[in-house]
């Protein structure tokens, strides 16, 4: 079987099988609240770690999937922040940095999805401060999903 990495895994929002034993779901947090909106906030990683830099070995994945946090204007304690992350203003290098992380423990030939949320920070800017280009994706909607292939050195 494959080796998956999710490595912003949040709550596993998009995954059909949360628990899915081909996959190490990673994020920088960990947090379990029911709050007065009626939402549930659950951050449980397998590995608790920072996407920029990861313990892993050299590609060490067949597959990662990295869908970073995208907003910078949340209020700390506001449900958007605690359920999807925030960046901070050094948020450019931190995108930066993860995407090169993310494309070292990848094995060569190996596939990253990207996924970016466009409502506060464009596609396209994200895109300016990422070493790689993008084979393909979807190209209008709010919420993108592009894909990208480690070459062989």
């Amino acid at each position: 079987m494959a080796k998956v990495l999710d490595a912003c895994c949040g709550s596993r929002m998009f995954w059909f099988d949360k628990n899915n034993s081909d996959v190490t779901f990673m994020d920088c947090r960990q947090q379990y609240e029911e709050l007065s909106t009626g939402h549930v906030i659950n951050v449980d990683p397998d590995v608790l770690a920072d996407f920029t830099e990861m313990p892993f070995s050299d590609n060490e994945f067949d597959l990662v999937v990295f869908d970073p946090p995208h907003l910078i204007h949340a209020g700390e304690n506001s449900w958007l922040a605690k359920k999807y992350g925030k960046l901070d203003g050094n948020w450019p290098k931190m995108i930066h940095d993860g995407f090169n992380e993310c494309m070292r423990v990848l094995k060569p030939n190996g596939t990253l999805v990207f996924k970016w949320n466009t409502d506060q920070i464009s596609f396209r800017e994200v895109l300016s401060y990422i070493d790689y280009k993008p084979l393909f994706g979807d190209k209008r909607s709010k919420t993108r999903w592009t894909v990208f292939m480690k070459e062989i050195s």
